[in-house]
């Protein structure tokens, strides 16, 4: 299935909603073998210019709800940073796959995890501007444990006159589902957007133990190999399929 930057017509009803806003994307090749273990079962890693990509993502997450547009259950505002890698399935189907998404909406998290079983974890975590740019901050909860949980602070500028439309950004942002593990199969469940309009930024700060937690170790030592930003989608999510 060719990448297009504009989403397919979301089959059935719409399942949950979401804005993404303030969001930053930075990004890393990976070797394939790295990857290929960490995805579900009929999830192969996709790939670009000879590599896959693993991505921390971190943004405001604003007005989710749960069921249909007009109705259903609201989380509101909060931050979210997240590790995700690329799949694709028998089908031709680009999707992404959440090793870990950190959230400081209790609520939000209990019920991503108990609808869809996404491994949101709960965090205390914040975003706020910052001359040029913004920057990120989240600290994994781990009740009754004496370790602290993994720790992720983000800072990016970002240069609002220039906007970023090439192949690497399309593959890395233009992903309308994703693959998650359910009751021992795995699951595609489908999204649409507006494109995004993508603008080029740059890491000034990065400390992260959220890539290391999600069982890839070392990847964040070096330089990421892509940056970029965006003032964010309106998104919605549709009934999931099985896989398997």
């Amino acid at each position: 299935m060719e990448i297009s930057r504009t989403a397919p017509p979301l089959p059935g009803y719409t399942v949950a909603a979401q804005e993404w806003r303030r969001v930053a994307f930075v990004h890393w090749r990976v070797p394939v073998e790295r990857v290929a273990p960490l995805l579900p079962r009929g999830v192969v890693p996709d790939v670009f210019d000879g590599s896959t990509w693993v991505g921390l993502i971190a943004f405001e997450l604003g007005d989710a709800r749960v069921g249909p547009l007009t109705v259903g259950a609201r989380w509101g505002s909060f931050t979210e940073v997240n590790v995700r890698l690329y799949g694709v399935d028998e089908q031709g189907r680009r999707g992404v796959v959440f090793r870990s998404l950190e959230a400081s909406s209790l609520p939000a998290v209990l019920a991503a995890r108990a609808l869809f079983s996404l491994p949101y974890m709960w965090a205390r975590s914040e975003h706020r501007p910052r001359p040029g740019g913004w920057e990120y901050a989240s600290r994994r909860i781990v009740p009754l444990s004496a370790e602290p949980g993994p720790r992720f602070q983000l800072a990016v500028t970002v240069d609002p006159t220039r906007t970023v439309d090439d192949e690497l950004s399309q593959f890395l942002t233009a992903r309308w589902g994703l693959f998650q593990e359910r009751f021992g199969r795995t699951q595609w469940l489908p999204n649409e957007h507006e494109p995004w309009v993508l603008h080029p930024a740059g890491v000034t700060f990065l400390h992260d133990e959220l890539m290391a937690a999600a069982g890839l170790p070392g990847v964040v030592d070096g330089p990421p190999d892509s940056v970029l930003f965006s003032p964010g989608v309106n998104s919605r999510f549709g009934r999931g399929k099985w896989l398997n």
